[in-house]
């Protein structure tokens, strides 16, 4: 089956494309502007959004997981990305500035609880933020689990998912002289920061190729090129959190702290031959987690938009209403 076909298939599964009934942009009073929007029933079941990356930005495609006479479906782009300003700025962006920025959305909606559901690096931050603020969350809904350690780092940018796809993973690594290859997210780090836009541009697109095109069980050759723009901020946002190893005050810091969150539900979704978040992680969060059950899809990979994982996902959150 082609990816094209399999995208189409995927939104079988979802609801139809609804309209923000509320869109805004709240002031964090330290230079950034963070984009938030509301959707489906203002007095519904509320459910916060936590997008992948770092950087890769909310869409309506997002919003359709979600029965919209039930859920009040609340999303966010996070700081440096999207429709959120300044731009592709690390300027004060960290973990807990995001934590942070997900207290204030949630103080000036008005919602006491909700149900997060995020996914890969969104299922981090849903994480985190659970572990922050447990009182606030009263279910998890994650899809494609990470962790944020450094073997989940060394799998993928140390030539472990570069095994399954050396065509793909050679065009990474050449980019960077041979003598800089033994530290790639410091490599990029450098050029992604040269203050040379072309050259930031250049290796941003390059930097989020190799992800791009191993999201899907589907992939089939090199994926279209994403906008310059958004490969740019994308690829600089993930590379400062990949570098400063997301913020956490030591690595394993998630599941360390795990025993704060163990009280609330959780639903995980993993795709079986995910090959940037391998199934792995998931498996290690919901071992010895009685409220914690793990779903994995046979024959899917780590995107969102994978048949399997759309179902999956649905599925999970018409229970979580229909009771």
């Amino acid at each position: 089956m082609d990816q094209r076909s399999g995208q189409k298939r995927a939104v079988e599964f979802l609801y139809p494309p609804i309209d923000p009934f509320d869109q805004r942009v709240i002031d964090m009073g330290d230079g950034h502007r963070i984009y938030v929007e509301q959707c489906g029933r203002p007095d519904g079941i509320p459910v916060i959004v936590f997008h992948g990356g770092p950087g890769g930005g909310c869409s309506p495609a997002m919003r359709r997981y979600f029965e919209p006479s039930v859920y009040r479906i609340v999303l966010f782009d996070q700081r440096g990305c999207g429709r959120s300003r300044p731009h592709a700025s690390v300027i004060e962006n960290t973990t807990w500035h995001l934590i942070r920025d997900v207290e204030v959305i949630r103080q000036a909606l008005g919602i006491e609880q909700f149900i997060a559901f995020g996914g890969s690096w969104g299922a981090t931050l849903a994480l985190i933020y659970a572990i922050s603020h447990p009182e606030r969350v009263t279910h998890l809904v994650l899809r494609g689990v990470f962790l944020m350690t450094r073997a989940e780092l060394k799998w993928f940018y140390g030539g472990g998912a570069g095994n399954f796809f050396p065509e793909l993973w050679g065009r990474f690594v050449n980019a960077i002289p041979l003598a800089e290859r033994d530290n790639l997210i410091a490599a990029y780090n450098r050029r992604l920061f040269s203050g040379n836009l072309m050259e930031e541009s250049r290796f941003g697109r390059i930097w989020a190729n190799w992800e791009n095109a191993l999201a899907s069980i589907h992939h089939e050759g090199p994926m279209g090129e994403s906008p310059s723009d958004y490969a740019r901020a994308f690829s600089r946002l993930e590379n400062h959190y990949f570098q400063n190893a997301g913020f956490l005050q030591s690595d394993g810091w998630i599941l360390r702290e795990r025993p704060r969150i163990e009280h609330i539900p959780c639903t995980i979704v993993q795709g079986r031959y995910d090959m940037i978040c391998p199934p792995v992680s998931a498996w290690k969060l919901a071992d010895g987690w009685d409220k914690c059950h793990l779903k994995m899809v046979g024959l899917a990979g780590h995107a969102l938009s994978e048949p399997g994982i759309s179902e999956a996902l649905v599925r999970v959150m018409d229970a979580l209403h229909s009771g």
